[in-house]
């Protein structure tokens, strides 16, 4: 599980950024291939997954700590694996016929793109807070590398540095949060979280350090300008991170607490709040723009706010 989800994507994105120059366009194809594992092994594993049996991972990581990779496949987090390896192979090959045979870096692009992937799929299958703050920032930092990658451009390189610090900052507050909880739970896992949580003042202190930075990350009100400008990037890349999954993880984190805090006094109307002001603001601007991008990235955050007000409900 880990080699499939993680360590595979990595290493191949790794080896694509460091000897993929002679490939050109051809890394995106092979780049295809991981995602494209992954979503066959979560098929494979649905029937299972559904019938109850859940599939884990543990790798040691920081044993004075106490602190694990663990990684759970429960059926939530299978729905959002199947997204994200699913669009992320159609990516790469839609990003084989994109770019121009001749066109320079594009191993770099392609071997980006695999570590976002593996960032994203760690995230959805994360099952310690302190793993899946990792896995966020890892998100963060590729997605930063990503948009600027036309690095020439000053558009490209400011769009860039406006989603790093948004997401950045936003990253840092849910680390609080997440610290607040865990101490309070006496456990960073959400399984246990999920079975026995926490309340009291600290916790939802740490419920809103935690919705600050999903809000920042799905481009919620009033954070939602780094999105439209992040559009710069060439387009697999804004079909990938800016519409389909990068910004879905924000709404992720709030689905998966949702169950867990939703009768925590802050959490229904705040989240109910943000969503629909996040709705709202971002259908208007959407129809006052011209650029076919734009238009996707102001209704993309409009959509985003509609699923945050579905969770919010309940």
């Amino acid at each position: 599980m880990l080699t499939v989800l993680f360590f595979g994507p990595v290493l191949l994105g790794l080896a694509l950024l460091s000897f993929g120059r002679l490939l050109g366009t051809r890394s995106f194809l092979i780049a295809s291939v991981v995602p494209l594992i992954a979503f066959g092994w979560a098929v494979a594993q649905a029937t299972g997954v559904l019938d109850g049996d859940v599939p884990t991972a543990t790798l040691e990581w920081v044993p004075a700590l106490g602190l694990d990779i663990d990684l759970r496949l429960d059926g939530f987090s299978l729905l959002f694996v199947l997204l994200v390896a699913g669009i992320g192979t159609l990516v790469q090959i839609y990003a084989f016929q994109y770019f121009p045979k001749d066109r320079e870096e594009v191993h770099r692009l392609a071997g980006l793109l695999l570590v976002f992937t593996a960032a994203m799929l760690a995230l959805v299958t994360s099952a310690n807070l302190l793993v899946l703050f990792v896995a966020w920032e890892l998100t963060s930092i590729t997605s930063y590398l990503l948009i600027g990658w036309t690095d020439k451009d000053p558009k490209a390189r400011a769009s860039a540095l406006q989603a790093l610090l948004t997401t950045g900052l936003g990253g840092i507050a849910m680390l609080g949060g997440f610290v607040l909880i865990g101490q309070a739970a006496g456990t960073y896992d959400i399984a246990a979280l999920a079975a026995h949580p926490p309340t009291g003042t600290t916790v939802e202190v740490g419920l809103v350090l935690v919705l600050l930075g999903a809000f920042t990350k799905s481009a919620q009100f009033p954070f939602s300008a780094w999105l439209p400008g992040a559009m710069v990037a060439p387009t697999p890349v804004s079909a990938f991170l800016h519409s389909a999954t990068m910004v879905k993880a924000g709404v992720y984190l709030i689905a998966r607490f949702a169950p867990i805090f939703a009768a925590q006094g802050i959490w229904r109307p705040l989240v109910l709040t943000v969503g629909l002001l996040t709705m709202l603001t971002g259908g208007w601007h959407a129809l006052h723009q011209y650029d076919l991008k734009r238009i996707l990235a102001f209704g993309t955050v409009s959509q985003l706010g509609f699923m945050v007000v579905l969770f919010g409900a309940g």
